[in-house]
């Protein structure tokens, strides 16, 4: 799959899932509808997944029900973890993508899905099944993917097995998901490019989590090998509440904004986008 223009995939349930205090519903509806109007190419809003497991997600129905997607250019992204989230996802025509996370690492795939890699695969079959006749497309984030913190194997060459599986099975994007991250941009430049140079069929984004210092150079690496699929939160604020990492966030929006500046044209609205801010910082206070 050509891989052009940018798309930046906006990602207020990643920020909001781990946040400690609860975020009223009407708030987090405010917000996503500003989102709504930047121009992002998708908002990952929510999950359909045990409330027990994440509390803060526990009304992305009543979320939905509350957005306004007139005039929006934007498409709607949830998280699901089983088939009966994905059964309650593609019920919903707002909703245009599920993602799964499919992690590298057998500690994690349990941490955060209750189940096992191999478990977990035959989970997306049914799922890319569920997707295909729902008319939905099925986003696979392949977690852990630069490493774990668990002593768990991980090597280059595991990455590209699963993320052959996937593609195997249909699936059309993939995102590298730098989870804790421990990606360094050496190998964010490999890992990515390996799979962009030998998965055409497959559009391939990068999930980064990363620090104040070493954003830049991560977000370069994976642009220099041709990846133009970004996921990144405003303000920073997220990462996965599974991973039990508090010193690394998403990549803020605003710096993947700064560093497209002068190299790509990407049609946001600048007051929607302020609005947005305004928003993220009552909530993220």
């Amino acid at each position: 799959m050509e891989q052009h223009s940018i798309k930046l995939i906006e990602c207020p349930r990643d920020a909001m899932q781990g946040w400690k205090q609860m975020i009223p519903t009407e708030k987090k509806i405010a917000y996503i509808n500003a989102l709504l109007q930047v121009g992002f190419d998708t908002i990952d809003f929510g999950s359909f997944v045990s409330p027990k497991a994440i509390p803060q997600m526990a009304d992305t129905k009543q979320v939905l029900a509350g957005l306004d997607l007139t005039g929006s250019k934007s498409k709607l992204l949830a998280i699901i973890a089983n088939e009966r989230g994905a059964e309650e996802a593609v019920l919903y025509n707002e909703i245009s993508y599920l993602g799964f996370p499919l992690s590298v690492s057998e500690t994690f795939q349990h941490r955060n899905t209750n189940s096992s890699i191999a478990e977990s695969l035959k989970r997306v079959e049914a799922i890319q099944e569920l997707c295909i006749r729902n008319n939905k497309q099925l986003v696979v984030y392949l977690s852990m993917g630069f490493g774990n913190p668990y002593g768990d194997s991980w090597s280059e060459e595991i990455v590209f097995e699963k993320a052959n599986q996937l593609a195997n099975m249909g699936i059309e994007i993939i995102s590298l998901a730098d989870t804790v991250g421990l990606a360094t941009a050496d190998q964010v430049k490999r890992v990515t490019g390996h799979l962009i140079r030998n998965m055409p069929e497959v559009e391939i984004g990068v999930h980064l989590h990363s620090t104040a210092v070493n954003w830049r150079e991560k977000l370069e690496a994976a642009y220099k090998v041709g990846c133009r699929r970004f996921d990144s939160a405003l303000l920073g604020i997220g990462g996965c509440p599974m991973a039990n990492d508090e010193l690394v966030g998403n990549m803020d929006t605003t710096k993947v904004l700064s560093f497209f500046e002068n190299k790509e044209s990407l049609h946001l609205n600048a007051e929607a986008l302020q609005l947005s801010l305004h928003l993220a910082a009552e909530i993220f206070n």
